[in-house]
């Protein structure tokens, strides 16, 4: 259909007005327009003119780039199968901030009508309110020679974050494409991703494609890259872990490089916070770092740290645990060393995790202290920023979250810790289908609420000025934060506002616009000043290799700190319920602040060796976790047997290439087998994959099929049905979701009915077989 000019529907379910796309605010009713630039993967789109529109609501803006003109409407079919093709994008929504997401698919008006396009949205395309808006970002060698060297070593760095996650989905051939590689500012993106071939891309062809980015580099680090590269290619790295320790090494030399000139500082923050019950509130459970109302510098403070909690709604003490939360925090994070180059990426990040730790164990100890239980207990979110020389580091838990703002977007870079998050991370859901759930929000982990926690820390090389919004769901709902950044945040980077103001307006517009709870805010604007430095950075210099190739250092340590899995939200292992530390001391010298740490982990040691605990309470009471030995184990034996039956048809998977009785967990690639609905099994045992501990998986064993007997085949499409006898793999979540305990009399289960004989030729798999 030919449109002269598009027009975008009004999101306000009671007007939908049609509005022209240089409106900001509907012409009829005021509501804030959206405008979705939407990126097209498949074929089709060729056969409609731009200026068109595709199944009547996608405008053809450019090649291959849509513009939704009904955003307030969900697609026709929001429930589509998750293919091969779609499953990456979704298991890969941590790194959302380079990985574009499924919006939907769409069929073509044109012949054959079974044709279907793939939309993905948080593509690489300019936003709306820029000159660019609606067209490609550049391709990361279109603009390679223009950027400073410190961007240069940082892009390279974000491709190496993204290898292993990528290869473990079958999708890191996509990182081998320079057309699929776009940049804005500082960050990284995507434009698509590609299925691997069966052929599997290597480190080898990474370096390859990395040798003629060396000879374009700047001076200061083109032999840095040159050799990284023929390092690669030679096999003398050989993983995406040694590539990181090689990156982030020379990203912390160089930063060293550039801040030790005699100039002005190179990095400095400003922080200022608020923080206000709101219009429906009774109370505020809020709480935040620095005090609310507080404005600050760096320099002349020592450091750079902003915090923000938000007490659990609707439980009792919620106030309590955001405060005690931020004492605790606070506290322990002013012992750091944050000025000192000594305090490697590593050691800072796990210190971090360790500390919102202790305070998780701080409130739930308190909560079983009061004998708190169930709704009773009191728990907060968390969100936290911490700036370390050319870094910023933001740890969260929870649904508070962290918005980073430049020049050209503003992107939210946590994920919440919610059930519908979780559904996406298992690949079970697109996000926009798994909101309409209704339990879509319900948090699955806080601060308090249960024994053990599982934050998330990632870290951001500070290369371009930047704001930090950290915010409340107060704020944060309804997109608010997606709809103000340009008229609220944006001018303190243009330099029409500082940052007091702009906190303050933001609260005021939450109240606003939202109103239905507490709201707090804390701004980091960060302002950089980059300069080459004098001296080219040295590879031979920089990096020690032992023998077998491991990257070593006295005073540097690998960063891999992956976003937790959805799996490991709901089951984590419960850990020892100790007393948290005394407040610590001031350091007496630059070391001294590890002591601290390092007798706050002997004691959790030292408590967790002579512990089992029996009983992990999850806060919102969905299910008991597993019994599970507080050392974290690798397989944890269970006793006495349970049996369940499945509720639906259940995919499940088996390690490759394994035997039929393997006692390890699958890699994390796509089940491959099917248990039909009305199947019954035993659990045999748990475990954990040994490259991600916090991933929990339960062994099956199956006893009875009611599809096996009445089939001449064992396959369905491009699964295979599992038969009595064969063990396979299941996240606990998935457990608990698609299987009830067995209540029928007869037990096919039992010892004393014989299971088939296993037709791989190994034991059949005993197990610890037991009480989940």
């Amino acid at each position: 259909m030919q449109n002269n000019e598009v027009t975008i529907q009004c999101p306000n379910d009671l007007c939908k007005a049609a509005n022209s796309e240089g409106d900001k605010f509907c012409q009829r009713c005021g509501t804030s327009l959206i405008k979705r630039y939407l990126w097209v993967v498949g074929q089709g789109t060729e056969l409609h003119e731009i200026g068109t529109s595709i199944a009547e609501r996608f405008y053809l803006k450019a090649e291959r780039i849509v513009l939704d003109t009904q955003p307030g409407l969900l697609l026709d079919s929001p429930y589509l199968d998750i293919s091969n093709e779609i499953r990456p994008y979704l298991r890969l929504v941590a790194y959302r901030l380079q990985v574009p997401q499924v919006y939907g698919l769409v069929s073509l008006d044109r012949e054959p009508p079974e044709k279907e396009i793939l939309l993905l949205e948080q593509a690489p395309i300019y936003p709306d309110g820029v000159l660019t808006a609606g067209q490609l970002m550049p391709q990361m060698t279109a603009v390679w020679q223009s950027v400073s060297s410190l961007r240069q070593l940082n892009w390279l760095w974000q491709i190496a974050q993204l290898w292993q996650p990528l290869y473990s989905e079958g999708v890191a051939s996509s990182l081998l494409v320079p057309q699929f590689l776009r940049v804005e500012g500082s960050l990284l993106r995507l434009l698509q991703l590609q299925l691997d071939d069966a052929e599997r891309p290597t480190l080898a062809q990474l370096g390859q494609s990395w040798s003629q980015l060396a000879k374009e580099a700047r001076p200061s680090v083109s032999g840095f890259i040159e050799q990284l590269s023929q390092e690669l290619q030679q096999g003398e790295i050989v993983n995406s872990e040694q590539l990181l320790a090689c990156l982030d090494r020379g990203l912390l030399e160089l930063g060293q490089n550039i801040t030790n000139r005699d100039i002005a500082p190179s990095r400095s923050f400003q922080i200022s916070t608020c923080t206000d019950t709101g219009p429906s509130r009774q109370r505020n459970e809020d709480a935040c770092y620095p005090a609310s109302g507080t404005t600050l510098a760096k320099p002349p403070e020592a450091k750079a740290i902003a915090i923000v909690c938000d007490g659990i709604g609707g439980h009792e003490g919620g106030n309590v645990a955001s405060s005690l939360a931020i004492e605790t925090l606070q506290h322990q994070v002013q012992q750091l060393p944050l000025d000192e180059a000594s305090l490697d990426p590593n050691t800072l990040t796990h210190a971090l995790e360790q500390f919102t730790r202790k305070t998780n164990e701080c409130i739930s100890s308190r909560n079983d202290k009061e004998h708190r239980q169930g709704r009773q207990r009191m728990g907060t979110t968390l969100v936290m920023a911490v700036g370390h020389q050319h870094e910023i580091y933001i740890a969260h838990v929870g649904d508070s979250r962290a918005y980073w703002v430049t020049r050209t977007g503003c992107h939210q870079i946590t994920l919440d810790d919610d059930v519908a998050a979780r559904e996406v991370r298992l690949g079970y859901a697109v996000y926009r289908e798994a909101l309409q759930q209704p339990s879509a929000g319900s948090l699955v982990q806080a601060i308090g609420m249960s024994a053990s926690v599982h934050p998330t820390v990632q870290r951001f090389v500070l290369d371009e000025d930047c704001v930090f919004l950290l915010c409340s769901d107060g704020l944060s709902d309804y997109d608010l934060v997606d709809r103000c950044w340009q008229t609220e945040i944006l001018p303190i980077l243009d330099g029409n506002m500082d940052v007091a103001t702009a906190t303050k307006q933001l609260v005021e517009l939450g109240n606003n616009l939202n109103g239905h709870d507490n709201i707090t805010v804390a701004l980091v604007h960060c302002q950089v000043k980059v300069q080459e430095p004098e001296t080219p950075l040295g590879y031979s210099q920089s990096l020690d290799k032992t023998s077998n190739g491991a990257v070593s250092s006295s005073s540097f340590a690998v960063t891999l700190s992956e976003p937790p899995t959805a799996d490991a939200i709901e089951h984590y292992v419960p850990i020892a319920n100790t007393q948290l530390l005394s407040p610590l001391p001031p350091p007496q010298q630059s070391r001294s602040w590890l002591l601290p740490i390092v007798l706050g982990i002997g004691l959790l040691l030292s408590a967790a060796a002579g512990l089992w605990l029996a009983y992990n309470h999850n806060w919102q009471e969905r299910n008991p976790a597993a019994n599970s030995d507080s050392n974290d184990t690798t397989n944890v034996a269970r006793s006495p047997e349970r049996v369940y039956e499945a509720q639906q048809e259940t995919p499940l998977q088996r390690q490759a290439g394994a035997t039929n009785s393997s006692p390890e967990p699958p890699q994390l690639n796509a089940p491959d087998f099917t248990l039909p609905q009305g199947s019954i099994v035993k659990v045999l045992n748990e475990s954990k994959l040994p490259s991600q501990q916090r991933e929990t998986w339960t062994q099956l064993q199956v006893c009875s099929n009611p599809e096996f007997s009445r089939t001449s085949t064992s396959s369905t499409g491009d699964r295979r049905i599992l038969k009595p006898g064969d063990n396979a793999w299941i996240a606990n979540t998935e457990l608990d979701r698609r299987f009830k305990e067995f209540s029928g009399g007869n037990n096919p289960c039992s010892t004393s009915q014989a299971l088939p004989t296993q037709t791989d030729g190994g034991n059949q798999e005993s197990g610890g077989q037991g009480n989940r």
